[in-house]
């Protein structure tokens, strides 16, 4: 079945812009229209259109980057009119293809599926370094945080001193699962999280608060956060910078944001001023905001909200592949659903409750 769901994300990859058509698509396999469209969502966890508009959308955003007439780009990747690809692309990014292409900011990135691929989740490569030896530049020495996302990064970039004498710092927390508070660190927030995670406060804060003393008690010209697009990554960055804004820091913050498959790294200076009240909004009030955000952020956002629903889509996936053995089954998921970004302890929390 794999092989067959393979056939058929080729065959969709190789018509993404031409005029879609599940009967031609069903003819090229051999099986009715509703039997692929069903293996389809079975397989993959996501419906053949949404994943069309999704990779088309996210597609485009290159041939924006590169200057293109957004009219030629709309009727490139089959959209009725140049109307039709602004309303589609402001409702997944959150902002209209115009301004994209002005800005140039993150958005989440969406691959073709590959199914049972192999994946490389920790190892710092030679294209991984040389993507990061292009930011050593100013924010590369003294008087420079950098706060990364994970224990594994962590290490990595602190051992390797891949940005040079500069201080290093996890976050490693999962702000997208458990409850929080609207104070970030402080000790309400800390019993709330240890309690979220069945953990004892002492080793809480040995994990979580210990590893940032450095954003606590040291002052710094700049702060570099390197965060990833998914939205477990996105949730965990919104609160640090919630923190920020609340402790009233002062200087200036740079985010690098980066994809897992391409590491391909987005600079951007961040403006401090409405990520604390996002921060409440989401994460405690678990309602979309409505200020301007980053498109990465916002898709992150939507993600999570929709993850809180009983019956969303990785609960429904699980819920039909139950039998699977639990480690084949959380292959599956890593596969499937990069941009929500669990981890093995979120799935297989997920994987009991189901089972």
């Amino acid at each position: 079945m794999n092989e067959y769901i393979q056939r058929m994300i080729n065959w969709v990859e190789a018509h993404l812009k031409s005029g879609f058509s599940l009967e031609q698509l069903s003819n090229y396999m051999g099986y009715s229209p509703y039997y692929c469209s069903f293996k389809f969502h079975q397989i993959t966890g996501i419906s053949i259109r949404r994943y069309i508009l999704l990779r088309r959308l996210y597609l485009s955003t290159e041939d924006l980057i590169n200057g293109r007439k957004i009219m030629d780009i709309a009727f490139n990747y089959n959209y009725s009119s140049q109307e039709e690809y602004s309303r589609a692309f402001k409702t997944v990014f959150g902002i209209t293809p115009g301004e994209f292409q002005l800005r140039k900011l993150p958005v989440q990135s969406f691959a073709k599926l590959t199914i049972h691929k192999e994946k490389d989740w920790c190892d710092m490569n030679i294209s991984k370094r040389a993507e990061i030896e292009q930011l050593q530049n100013e924010l590369f020495d003294k008087d420079v945080l950098n706060i990364l996302n994970g224990q594994a990064m962590y290490d990595e970039f602190k051992t390797e001193k891949l940005m040079g004498e500069a201080d290093y710092a996890p976050f490693n927390e999962a702000m997208c699962v458990n409850m929080t508070t609207k104070q970030v660190f402080d000790q309400e927030f800390v019993d709330t999280r240890a309690s979220g995670h069945s953990e004892l406060v002492e080793n809480y804060i040995k994990k979580v608060i210990v590893p940032l003393e450095n954003l606590f008690n040291k002052k710094y010209k700049w702060i570099v956060l390197w965060f990833g697009e998914d939205m477990f990554c996105q949730m965990n960055l919104l609160t640090i910078l919630a923190y920020l804004e609340q402790s009233e820091y002062k200087g200036k913050v740079f985010l690098n944001s980066f994809g897992e498959d391409e590491f391909k790294v987005n600079q951007i200076e961040l403006q401090l001023g409405n990520y604390h009240s996002v921060y409440k909004e989401v994460l405690i009030n678990h309602k979309k905001p409505q200020v301007e955000l980053l498109p990465v952020m916002y898709q992150a956002i939507d993600i999570y909200l929709k993850m809180l629903n009983e019956n969303n889509a990785v609960v429904k996936y699980i819920s039909k592949n139950k039998d699977l053995p639990t480690t084949e089954l959380i292959s599956k998921l890593f596969d499937l659903f990069p941009t929500i970004g669990y981890g093995d302890l979120q799935y297989l929390k997920l994987i009991d409750k189901i089972k």
